[in-house]
């Protein structure tokens, strides 16, 4: 009678293990539910807050705050190793996972300040990396239920992946030229303030890199800029342009508003639309 016992014990054992992965699975990645909200609304918000950290410490800073800092990063560190630590056990296939675009670069975002503790300082640059995984969380899906059209969706594609460029190539600059180049890029602004300039191709040649890595990365920035900026910005004009502004103005036969910016005549009764 006992062995029958446990034989059904971990027979409810082995099929609550399915359950509860896909379950964490869903949570995930989706923001369909109430969990998946909180979750992936919390990895965006402490994404935002290490982009934020990154900024901060290019700066002088009180060490009191340097030391807040330092321990608010750990806290995020840890909370993003939980999080690849859960998505590799959830996946169908962890080593798919692990050796995928986001699975590289959500470990990528977390590899940098554990090797940091034995002093491996020169890949902190990395650390920029983590603003990528917000490609990942607005990858085809619907935000908060915010956004409810594709022209929304592509319009905050477009914005992202311009704005998370950017910061990647300042982060990196910064780490490659501030050592040997303190007075032209002494801060984060000053390298955000280069590579806006050099992947634009405005070029006013103010601020120049003088290392071998810096003058390679300026000219990655310029070819990026190249390739990128051009068709980023006339896709943003586009998409600009399909995403109309309905009139507020009601019907003066029945009342019903909004209108499309380019209705002549009432869609519920058939009015013709004041101008």
């Amino acid at each position: 009678m006992e062995e029958i016992l446990d034989e059904q014990q971990n027979t409810r054992r082995d099929d609550q293990k399915p359950a509860l992965r896909d379950r964490l699975r869903s949570e995930l990645n989706t923001t369909d539910t109430l969990a998946g909200r909180l979750i992936n609304g919390a990895i965006v918000l402490l994404i935002f807050l290490s982009a934020v950290i990154f900024v901060l410490k290019t700066y002088p800073i009180p060490p009191t705050l340097d030391n807040w800092l330092n321990r608010l990063d750990w806290v995020i560190v840890l909370a993003f190793t939980l999080e690849y630590g859960l998505r590799l056990w959830v996946a169908h296939r962890p080593w798919h996972y692990a050796f995928s675009l986001y699975g590289l670069i959500d470990f990528i975002a977390i590899l940098p300040s554990w090797i940091g503790i034995f002093d491996i300082r020169f890949l902190r640059f990395f650390r920029s990396l983590r603003i990528l995984r917000l490609v990942h969380i607005f990858n085809n899906r619907l935000w908060f239920g915010r956004v409810t059209s594709a022209d929304s969706l592509i319009l905050i594609r477009i914005l992202l992946t311009m704005g998370t460029i950017i910061f990647i190539y300042s982060g990196l600059i910064f780490q490659v030229e501030n050592p040997s180049n303190s007075e032209d890029f002494g801060t984060f602004l000053d390298a955000l303030y280069f590579a806006v300039v050099t992947m634009t191709t405005v070029g006013y040649g103010d601020v120049t890199p003088i290392s071998e890595a810096g003058r390679g990365l300026t000219v990655m920035m310029i070819l990026t800029g190249i390739a990128l900026i051009p068709t980023q910005v006339s896709s943003l004009i586009r998409q600009l342009g399909k995403v109309r502004q309905p009139q507020h103005l009601p019907c003066p036969g029945c009342g019903l508003t909004p209108h499309d910016d380019d209705a002549q005549f009432c869609k519920r009764c058939g009015t013709l639309l004041e101008p």
